[in-house]
């Protein structure tokens, strides 16, 4: 990874939205050591924002700080992807009901358009920008649902499982025989559309179960990878 410096001025929420992008896009693999020195120096900045950025990464599950003030990478809990998926199945049918009851011509409108970006990602094969546009579609959905505890625990999520799609999506790149289905945030999109709160659930519903069956083809596919995954229980 090439490492760029950046300006002087900016402060620790600079830093936690840049490592946290590289992060989540995997540029910063897990179990990868986070030198509070050495980021110091690339961001041209003292120890105590970087020191901040870390903090608040840590509360976001994205780093490890270690009792020996090391920090990493938190690894990816394989032995929790059921538990995880159990969560996303919750979080994301009852945003997406809600979504069919409260929104607006206006939050239509933004799901059409999220929906779009994530096709032309998709279209593109840029699995960076197509977990980006997963999340932000996923999200126009719950916004419409107009509860904003149910949106931030959503959202939370989403971004936890960005990582778990990064693989996925890289993996369907190199891939000659998987291909990824666009044509679901679209029957999320008709049911909201129509108001159809049973419809909604249901499609919510198989979008996760989709996601869940084609992730662990591709568990099978790749078990043994370069990643630093925790495989055991917490």
């Amino acid at each position: 990874m090439t490492i760029q410096k950046h300006a002087k001025g900016r402060g620790s929420k600079f830093v936690y939205d840049e490592l946290r992008k590289e992060i989540l896009t995997l540029e910063l693999t897990p179990g990868a050591p986070l030198d509070e020195t050495a980021l110091s120096q690339r961001f041209e900045m003292s120890r105590s924002p970087i020191r901040e950025a870390l903090v608040r990464l840590s509360g976001d599950g994205l780093v490890e700080m270690l009792s020996n003030r090391s920090t990493l990478v938190a690894n990816i809990n394989l032995a929790d992807f059921p538990r995880y998926v159990e969560a996303l199945d919750f979080l994301q049918r009852i945003n997406t009901r809600l979504a069919a009851q409260y929104r607006t011509d206006d939050d239509l409108a933004d799901m059409v358009i999220k929906a779009r970006e994530f096709e032309l990602a998709s279209a593109e094969n840029d699995y960076l920008k197509m977990s980006a546009s997963n999340r932000d579609f996923h999200m126009s959905v719950a916004f419409g649902g107009k509860n904003p505890y149910l949106t931030k625990s959503y959202g939370l999520l989403l971004d936890e499982g960005r990582r778990i799609l990064h693989m996925h999506f890289d993996f369907i790149k190199s891939s000659t025989s998987d291909q990824l289905l666009t044509d679901e945030h679209n029957y999320i999109v008709e049911a909201v559309r129509k108001q159809d709160v049973e419809e909604a659930d249901r499609v919510a519903h198989a979008h996760t179960r989709q996601f869940h069956d084609r992730f662990m083809s591709f568990l099978h596919a790749r078990y043994h990878n370069d990643f630093n995954f925790s495989t055991t229980q917490n």
